[in-house]
């Protein structure tokens, strides 16, 4: 049986992941210190994840360790042997960064460290998939010519009309500090596919959502904008007419990617993973699609000041993937993602 490891399995992409290949018959391991809800208090709390994958998931185990453990780390590879590694754990807002600026750069990039160095030493033929972020490429996507719509910014020249690729740059913009650290993660993964000979790919994640996200306002776009709808919440829009776009995938298919990647593994690439045009949407696009769902009005305020390093519009360039790995696409449209989280926040909720 394939041994699986993956980090931040208690969050919305490791657990994915670990359903996934738990159906397809893996060993799964799982490593989760639920740091979310250190980072963003009770309503990012996973611990409901982890007990639900420890009830439902056959294969599973849990371990409890965080990645800034390098020991711990090392000692934990070493012992599985693993014949994958899906690394999804990190401090992913880059709002909160600025206020833990250690914590978040020793967990995304020093974390990232400690595995890679650990799967060189003892698992060094093990398929290695990062989650990094679009965040690398700070805020210079705010530099292409943009068209203002009614409900949307949208990319005004033709030649960027399929979205941003993964030749686009990472330099000269304002990443907030989140973005930094993740830069360097980026780069750590990519320097030891090429130096190492590992087979590694970082994954510049746009909108990754689902139904078993803890989404919190730092964190969690689409999660937390329709929680806020079913609690009747006030939502707050950061600048931009709350015409900022964002391209959103479902969990379900970023794990799919994973299977793709790990299956056909490559040394040192970077893919651009989003929802591509087809399912991206303005705030104001996401008011009205919640809204028809629940009923209730989206209640929401609006503060001018744009958070730093923000995009006014960004949606992911799929080509690049899509030419990798024809047999993966996107299979689950904008609309059944609105379904889903509507229907788990009522479940989890009620």
């Amino acid at each position: 049986m394939s041994r699986l490891l993956v980090t931040g399995s208690s969050g919305l992409i490791g657990s994915e992941v670990v359903v996934h290949f738990a159906a397809l018959g893996w060993e799964v391991h799982g490593v989760d210190s639920n740091q979310r809800a250190v980072f963003f208090g009770p309503g990012g709390d996973t611990r409901w994840n982890q007990q639900r994958l420890e009830r439902t998931v056959r294969g599973f185990t849990h371990h409890e360790l965080d990645v800034r453990d390098r020991e711990g780390v090392d000692a934990l590879v070493k012992g599985l042997h693993p014949d994958a590694v899906v690394h999804a754990a990190a401090q992913p807002s880059h709002d909160r960064a600025a206020a833990i600026p250690f914590d978040d750069f020793d967990t995304n990039a020093v974390g990232t460290l400690n595995l890679l160095e650990a799967v060189r030493r003892h698992a060094t033929g093990a398929p290695f998939v990062h989650f990094s972020t679009n965040k690398v490429y700070g805020d210079a996507p705010n530099r292409l010519a943009l068209v203002e719509r009614e409900t949307r910014w949208d990319y005004a020249d033709a030649a960027d009309a399929n979205g941003i690729a993964e030749d686009f740059t990472i330099d000269q913009s304002t990443h907030s500090l989140f973005g930094a650290s993740k830069v360097a993660a980026d780069v750590l993964v990519q320097e030891y596919g090429r130096y190492f000979g590992m087979q590694t790919c970082a994954l510049r994640g746009g909108c990754l959502t689902g139904p078993s996200h803890s989404g919190v306002e730092l964190h969690g776009f689409l999660s937390y904008l329709v929680r806020c709808n079913v609690e009747g919440r006030t939502y707050r829009v950061f600048g931009y007419k709350g015409k900022q776009v964002r391209d959103n995938i479902h969990s379900r298919d970023v794990a799919r990617f994973a299977e793709a990647f790990i299956a056909a593994p490559r040394s040192g690439e970077v893919y651009n993973l989003g929802g591509g045009k087809e399912n991206a949407c303005s705030i104001l696009e996401a008011f009205r699609l919640v809204e028809a769902r629940t009923a209730r009005p989206m209640a929401h305020e609006y503060d001018e000041k744009h958070r730093v390093g923000d995009h006014i519009c960004y949606y992911s360039d799929l080509r690049k993937m899509r030419a990798h790995y024809p047999g993966w696409s996107i299979t689950i449209p904008l609309e059944a993602i609105f379904d889903e989280i509507v229907d788990a926040w009522r479940d989890r909720l009620s």
